[in-house]
């Protein structure tokens, strides 16, 4: 496979696809606690102490939560263009490589059942908004009922044969737990879903404008053709 020629010409994988292409190209109620004492001078101790316990508390709270605050500011603050990640062939991609452009970010699988209809659906509006500025980015998954058990010669192959897409097809990863990928951290701490941080299942999808923010998340049983008119919006921003 070609190496990359510039930050937007690549050469495709797959030889049905004839035009110059990325080579990632392919051509998922609080309970209160009061403490008792013994002691009769118990009064102090059960107001003064729980007063003393409560304001001690809040402060520790309100550290808490501004530690959080400015954790989720310096979050806030990267955008999608801070990370590389690596190809389904194993080599680094700069993510800077698409600035400029409206970005939708899937977790894939194999052998899910939604699989079919992702697939087809992603193909169909990235070859009618690719020339307009959209790209879309697959990272192969195996944590959701291991549904995504292939090596990556293998994730290419099924992509670029039975449904010829020409996106980007990325690594496998994690998208939960303690080897989530850095830049699913940065996805799901930009936007927290129903499960709060938890990526629910294959093919779950994540919108970034043109700046490299993250703007909409959706389930996974939200259809990429569902996305159309977000996609477009930020498109003509």
């Amino acid at each position: 496979m070609a190496s990359f020629a510039s930050s937007s010409t690549f050469s495709p994988i797959c030889t049905f696809f004839s035009q110059p292409k990325l080579n990632l190209y392919c051509n998922s109620s609080s309970s209160s606690y009061k403490p008792t004492f013994n002691s009769s001078k118990s009064s102090f101790f059960q107001n003064g102490f729980s007063l003393l316990t409560a304001k001690s508390f809040g402060s520790s709270l309100k550290s808490k939560n501004m530690a959080n605050t400015i954790y989720a500011r310096a979050a806030t603050e990267k955008t999608i263009y801070d990370f590389t990640v690596k190809d389904i062939d194993g080599k680094d991609v700069p993510l800077s490589t698409f600035k400029g452009k409206v970005l939708l970010i899937v977790n894939v699988a194999s052998r899910c059942g939604l699989t079919t209809s992702n697939y087809t659906e992603l193909s169909s509006v990235y070859e009618k908004y690719k020339n307009q500025g959209l790209e879309i980015l697959a990272f192969p998954c195996n944590q959701f009922g291991a549904q995504e058990p292939g090596s990556n010669p293998e994730i290419k192959q099924f992509a670029c044969t039975r449904f010829k897409a020409e996106f980007p097809i990325f690594d496998k990863v994690d998208v939960n737990g303690p080897n989530t990928a850095p830049v699913y951290q940065f996805l799901k701490s930009s936007a927290g879903g129903f499960l709060g941080d938890l990526v629910k299942w294959n093919f779950e999808k994540f919108l970034v404008d043109k700046n490299g923010k993250v703007v909409e998340r959706y389930p996974p049983t939200t259809s990429p053709l569902q996305i159309e008119k977000d996609i477009q919006k930020l498109l003509a921003a």
